[in-house]
């Protein structure tokens, strides 16, 4: 028995918002796709069904400062975003700046784990 459209929303906008959240998540692991929209709007249609308390799912990674090993640090930077030697170690030079940005929590959070044991210190914004 297939379900109809109609079936498929209702069930959406009865979850929670971490619920679809995870939903979008793995309909994007299933299909090899990205819905960057789809997660921004699909928060709204739920909260639009019941007030919810929003919590925050987009992160940004900010290089605050490089207390030590800096080369380990370049590396890292290097790593986590696919960039070049030299746009790498302009980043880290820059320091603050940004990393990664709008990524979720537990990537934001994998990032910060690899340049904290690289020797940078690290802030989730």
């Amino acid at each position: 028995m297939a379900l109809s459209k109609d079936d498929i929303l209702n069930a959406i906008a009865d979850m929670s918002v971490m619920q679809v959240v995870e939903l979008v998540q793995a309909m994007e692991e299933k299909f090899g796709v990205t819905a960057a929209a789809a997660v921004a709007a699909a928060p709204a249609a739920a909260g639009a069904a019941a007030p919810v308390a929003e919590e925050k799912t987009e992160f940004n990674v900010i290089l605050s400062s490089v207390v030590e090993k800096k080369v380990n640090v370049i590396k890292a930077v290097r790593t986590v975003t696919g960039l070049g030697l030299k746009e790498a170690k302009d980043l880290v030079d820059g320091a603050p700046s940004s990393v990664k940005e709008g990524v979720s929590k537990a990537e934001a959070e994998e990032i910060k784990k690899q340049l904290v044991e690289a020797g940078a210190t690290v802030e989730l914004k």
